[in-house]
């Protein structure tokens, strides 16, 4: 139900967390490895073809200028969720600023720097995935439950 795509193999290691999250709500997901630089042609083919493949939502990292969110954008109407990855020259503050600033027309929702972000848009996948799911949205409030009840019983050490 929903791709994963990297630029990288090393952006893995942040997207491993997305994948887990998903796992955990018993969302389908793929995961490849793709570059809007080094491959477009398979960029495009990829975005173009998800929806046949039963894709309903593509979660892209990308770090730098962030281009794999914004070009999958370009090339499909399902919903793309960017997670920036931490960049060697700013630390995923370009990645960002890359993501929001997507131009009038093709929508990148943009999450938070690395594995916060990459949890971050499993869960909003899933929140997505849930208006038309049941199945979906008993569990994702059940782990909202969950999350609360931990908050609600944490203690302090005297």
């Amino acid at each position: 139900m929903v791709g994963i795509i990297m630029g990288s193999t090393s952006d893995w290691d942040t997207m491993r967390a997305c994948a887990k999250q998903l796992e955990e709500l018993g969302i389908a997901y793929e995961k490849r490895v793709i570059s809007a630089h080094r491959t477009p042609d398979e960029l495009a083919a990829y975005a173009r073809g998800a929806e046949e493949r039963g894709l309903k939502i593509i979660i892209a990292a990308a770090g730098g200028a962030a281009h794999l969110a914004g070009v999958t954008a370009a090339f499909t109407h399902l919903p793309v969720i960017g997670v920036p990855m931490m960049g060697w020259s700013l630390s995923g503050l370009d990645s960002v600023l890359s993501m929001v600033n997507m131009p009038k027309g093709i929508p990148v929702l943009t999450m938070s720097i690395g594995k916060p972000g990459a949890i971050n848009a499993a869960l909003s996948a899933a929140a997505i995935l849930a208006l038309a799911d049941a199945g979906i949205r008993e569990k994702l409030l059940a782990f909202r439950t969950r999350q609360a009840d931990e908050v609600r019983s944490a203690t302090l050490p005297d």
